[in-house]
């Protein structure tokens, strides 16, 4: 069977080199040539544990092709982002702009008894537009399977995760659901369970405007700890020793494409109940707000102190540990504040050796040169540094503890 697959990032891309390698004939769409090219070289432009391994493989033996557009096959798979609306509003909305437009791509090549999947995070409905989008497109849509089917990955572990982990498939229809779900089980060794498009959608988002509420509440801690001068890393684990209590880590906000991004798709369609689900939202981001501040008001100490302004070493861009991933990192977000307000900032991120917007600096330098030493993200390669100790440290991600 022949595979299409709409986007090749995060997710579109190791899917396509799992099934590739699982024997089906893949080709691979994405709308930047130089991913095309790349891909095409059995390389690959993002970082992922064993990802280069299992693309350069499936390129190698001729069953994963990329290009620019979509071809003919029997299923086909959209994997492209879902941004915000740019707006004014304190609730951002939801875009399906690409969603629409990668499926307006493959009507010309969706013919009776394909499948087509919705792998992109989306707003309950979007599985139904989709159809909809066909439909005006020209496909007649009685005898084709269009499902949605979110993926629930952990960057670092996307590789493994594509296969061990559970997954839900949800069709338009009963023989959708049916027809897609074997689709998954041919290359999923964890449970697939079925249920409709709309339940599909709103668990994804469920998933992880559950994590929000539950780091909001850690992060709600820390700025209360602070306040009271107690240590929360200390609170934290007291506290767990609750049989029935299991407080996460706190951090400098939430980042990523999943946990910062999908409360919204709930509480932009439902302003009015979603009411915790916006407070975990607004704490989050306040929390980096506060961070920026302390770091702001060590710096004005530092400098009336010494009469000079501190080299101020910020540790880690990516939003989470140990990975290259930028997207919606808070802690990208605190650098690029404090550059634009004059600070003398060294950037930090092990994970990164260029970044187009200012130079990488590395982490046993800027140890070594800054004044204020400010651990945003807790990557293995921070955990048990020799540190000066007349040197003011910052740990807002326990990566000491």
């Amino acid at each position: 069977m022949k595979v299409c697959v709409i986007g090749l990032g995060y997710i579109g891309l190791p899917t396509a080199a799992l099934l590739a390698n699982r024997g089906y004939d893949v080709h691979g769409v994405d709308i930047v040539q130089d991913v095309v090219d790349t891909i095409n070289q059995g390389k690959i432009h993002i970082v992922e544990p064993d990802l280069d391994t299992f693309v350069h493989a499936a390129v190698n033996s001729g069953k994963l092709k990329a290009d620019t557009k979509p071809t003919k096959a029997d299923i086909f798979i959209i994997a492209v982002p879902t941004p915000f609306h740019k707006s004014g509003y304190d609730i951002p909305t939801p875009n399906i702009d690409y969603v629409i437009s990668a499926t307006k791509s493959i009507a010309p090549y969706v013919k009776e008894g394909n499948i087509v999947i919705l792998e992109s995070t989306s707003p309950v409905g979007t599985t139904e537009k989709v159809a909809e989008v066909l439909q005006e497109n020209g496909v007649n849509t009685d005898n084709v399977y269009i499902a949605h089917c979110p993926e629930r990955v952990l960057p670092g572990k996307i590789m493994t995760e594509l296969v061990e982990n559970d997954r839900i498939v949800g069709g338009i229809n009963k023989k959708s659901t049916k027809k897609t779900a074997e689709f998954y089980r041919s290359f999923v060794t964890g449970e697939v369970l079925e249920t409709d498009s709309k339940t599909a959608e709103l668990c994804k988002l469920t998933e992880n405007s559950f994590r929000d509420v539950n780091i909001a509440f850690a992060n709600e801690l820390s700025i209360i700890c602070d306040k009271y001068g107690i240590d929360v890393w200390e609170l934290r684990e007291l506290a767990n020793r609750h049989p029935r209590v299991n407080i996460l880590y706190p951090g400098v906000g939430v980042g990523g494409h999943c946990i910062a991004v999908d409360p919204w798709f709930i509480v932009s369609d439902n302003k009015d109940e979603a009411k915790l689900i916006k407070t975990a939202r607004v704490v989050n981001n306040y929390k980096t707000e506060w961070v920026i501040e302390k770091i702001k008001n060590e710096a004005l100490k530092f400098e009336m102190e010494n009469k000079k302004k501190p080299k101020i070493a910020c540790m880690g861009l990516a939003f989470k540990p140990d990975i290259d991933d930028l997207r919606e990192s808070p802690a990208l977000y605190i650098t690029r504040r404090l550059i634009n307000e004059n600070l003398d900032i060294l950037p930090v991120e092990p994970n990164i050796e260029k970044f187009d917007e200012f130079r990488i600096i590395d982490y046993t330098n800027a140890i070594h040169n800054a004044d204020i030493i400010v651990f945003l993200v807790a990557h293995k390669e921070f955990k048990n540094l020799e540190i000066d100790k007349n040197k003011k440290v910052l740990d807002f991600c326990g990566v000491l503890k």
